[in-house]
């Protein structure tokens, strides 16, 4: 163990700056908050640090209500010029909400003001863009074909709010975002989907259900590069990976539960419990309990809407039975299985196990 009187010793000694000392330690102690109150193998999870970040996220909600109200006032002096002022006040509203996020998320490095600003930004960007490029007599009308570029534009901005700022929370939004505009372009070019549940099906007509699983599957790649390139998870990289992982697994277990309850026959429900299982065996292998609790908790919903009330309160119970076991026998269960996974596997890029 290196102590501060070791990093003292090495700044006497020509061996590091002062300022290269400073971050170190820096790094030390912000890796000792990460994990100190966590047990070996848990994952770390953070909203907010205190109560004075919750007190500055309710004066950031007042303050945005207020914005809208002022916002919605002008637009009595300039409905002349509706879209200039429209455009005009998204501009304010970003450069507000950029100084901001310069204060309290790169100097005081608060959590849950650092989110609320993320969402604020990216929907503001959404109106911004909206009122600029999109047809606002159109989409009164119900016909969102002129969306997609606007909301292409609105998280292109979002990604650079990202890397400005690089909150984990951003990757979520942006996640979603692209889903959003995927589903939009094929919907103008083959056709709106006739409800959502056909967003999901594969038997559907249209493209959706397939782009649910591409985008899936790439967001669930990226989560496990942020994942892989820090395995002790003590940076903000995994941080990325825990909120992608959170946007991949419904979208990948959603449509594939679906697309299996939709057929209704023994077989169909054997083959989801297989894929429910093998989900649990890779969120195990990957010591992401967000990864299987996202997808658990799509299926609860669906089993809720799908199911019959018999079916559905059996189903719940004994995805809770499943759930509270794997959590308490989850570090045991993960290094049996680590255990048996083969030499060439690349254990040394995961969180290493008990």
């Amino acid at each position: 163990m290196i102590e501060k009187d070791d990093v003292r010793a090495a700044v006497g000694a020509g061996i590091l700056s002062e300022a290269q000392a400073a971050s170190l330690t820096a790094l030390a102690h912000s890796r000792r908050g990460a994990r100190e109150n966590l047990d070996p193998g848990d994952e770390p999870f953070e909203l907010f640090k205190g109560f004075n970040e919750i007190f500055i996220v309710v004066g950031l909600a007042i303050l945005t209500l207020g914005w809208i109200g002022i916002v919605t006032l002008g637009m009595v002096e300039f409905l002349t010029e509706a879209q200039t002022y429209l455009v005009t006040t998204s501009v304010i509203g970003g450069v507000m909400l950029w100084l901001l996020g310069e204060y309290f998320i790169r100097r005081r490095r608060m959590v849950a003001p650092a989110i609320a600003l993320t969402v604020l930004f990216a929907g503001n960007a959404v109106y911004g863009f909206v009122s600029a490029y999109g047809q606002l007599v159109m989409i009164a009308r119900e016909d969102y074909s002129s969306l997609p570029l606007p909301i292409a534009l609105a998280t292109f901005a979002l990604l650079v709010f990202w890397l400005r700022f690089k909150v984990p929370f951003a990757l979520a939004i942006i996640a979603l975002s692209a889903f959003l505009v995927s589903v939009l372009i094929a919907a103008n070019s083959a056709g709106a989907p006739a409800n959502t549940r056909d967003l999901f099906l594969l038997s559907a007509d249209g493209p959706f259900a397939l782009i649910t699983l591409v985008l899936g599957l790439l967001v669930f790649i990226i989560a496990m590069a942020f994942d892989m390139s820090d395995p002790h998870r003590v940076t903000r990289r995994a941080a990325n990976g825990f909120w992608l992982h959170v946007i991949a697994a419904p979208a990948l277990v959603n449509t594939i539960a679906l697309s299996l309850l939709a057929q209704d026959s023994a077989a169909s429900n054997a083959l989801l419990m297989g894929i429910l299982a093998m989900v649990a065996l890779i969120a195990i292998v990957i010591d992401r309990r967000s990864f299987l609790i996202a997808a658990i908790g799509y299926i609860v919903i669906l089993s809720r809407t799908v199911f019959s009330g018999q079916e559905a309160v059996i189903t719940v119970f004994a995805l809770g039975v499943f759930l509270v076991l794997l959590g308490a026998w989850w570090e045991r269960v993960r290094s049996l299985l680590m255990a048996a996974l083969p030499r060439f596997f690349p254990k040394d890029k995961l969180p290493p196990s008990a």
